[in-house]
C-alpha cells in the first residue's frame, strides 16, 4: 500500500481526504504545519505529497520548493482555494505536478492522486541493490542467486530503508516510521516480526547478506 503525506490544517477536510484515499488503497499521514511535515520527511519516504498553501506557519509552496531543491522527486498535488491563473502558474513553477482548487469533488481528488502514483517515477522505481541483494519496489520482490521471493508492504519498506543506509545501523524508530508512517498504531513487536520474516526470506534466496540486530541501536545489513 503506497503511503503519501497530506499537508492540510483543516482537520475535518484532512480526515475526509484520508478516508477517501484509504478506501482507494492509499495510506495517508496528515500534517497541519510545515514544521511537522519537514520532520516527517526526514524519517519517511513518501510516494506522493498533497499540500495546501495557506498554513499556520507559511505557504505550502515554500515547503515544496525546499523539497525540490534537495532533488526530492515525489509527485505533488496542490489543494487550495487560490484559483487565480497566476496562483496556478506559481504552484506549477514551484514544482507541483497537479493543482486542484477548493471546493473539489473527493472522487476527482482521489483519481488525480492515483494518476500521480501511476507515473513511472513512482511505480517503475529503479531496482535497489545491496551486495548480493536486488529489490524491486514495483513488483515487491527480493532476488538473489537467481531466486526471488515476494515482500509484504512493511517488509519492503524496512528492507529499502536498510539498503539506503548502505550497511550503517538504522534505528528502530526510523524503521517503524519507514514501514508504518507516523501516528500509526504499531504493536510493540511489529518490527521484530517483520525483521524475522525478512531473515527467513534472505535464507530462502540463499543470500550471503545478513540482517544484524545491534541491541538498543537498531538493525543493519551486513555482507561478508
Amino acid at each position: 500500500m503506497p503511503r503519501i503525506a497530506l499537508l492540510e490544517d483543516d482537520a475535518r477536510l484532512a480526515g475526509m481526504i484520508r478516508r477517501a484515499l484509504l478506501n482507494s488503497g492509499i495510506a495517508t499521514d496528515i500534517f497541519s504545519r510545515i514544521s511537522e511535515a519537514k520532520y516527517a520527511f526526514g524519517k519517511v519516504e513518501y510516494a506522493a505529497l498533497i499540500l495546501d498553501r495557506g498554513l499556520p506557519d507559511g505557504d505550502g509552496l515554500d515547503f515544496l520548493r525546499r523539497l525540490r531543491s534537495t532533488n526530492a522527486m515525489m509527485p505533488c498535488l496542490v489543494l487550495t482555494a487560490r484559483d487565480g491563473v497566476y496562483d496556478r502558474i506559481d504552484g506549477l513553477e514551484s514544482g507541483a505536478d497537479d493543482y486542484l482548487t477548493k471546493p473539489f469533488v473527493m472522487s476527482e481528488m482521489v483519481a488525480r492522486v492515483r494518476t500521480l502514483l501511476r507515473r513511472p517515477l513512482v511505480l517503475e522505481t529503479l531496482t535497489a541493490t545491496f551486495a548480493d541483494l536486488e529489490i524491486c519496489p514495483r513488483q515487491r520482490t527480493l532476488s538473489c542467486n537467481g531466486k526471488s521471493v515476494p515482500l509484504a508492504a512493511a517488509e519492503l519498506q524496512v528492507l529499502l530503508a536498510l539498503v539506503q543506509a548502505r550497511g550503517h545501523t538504522v534505528s528502530h524508530t526510523r524503521l517503524e516510521h519507514a514501514a508504518w508512517g507516523l501516528g500509526e498504531a504499531v504493536t510493540p513487536n511489529a518490527l521484530e516480526v517483520t525483521v524475522h520474516r525478512l531473515r527467513k526470506k534472505l535464507c530462502a534466496v540463499n543470500a550471503a547478506t545478513t540482517l544484524i540486530n545491534f541491541r538498543g541501536a537498531g538493525f543493519a545489513l551486513r555482507h561478508p
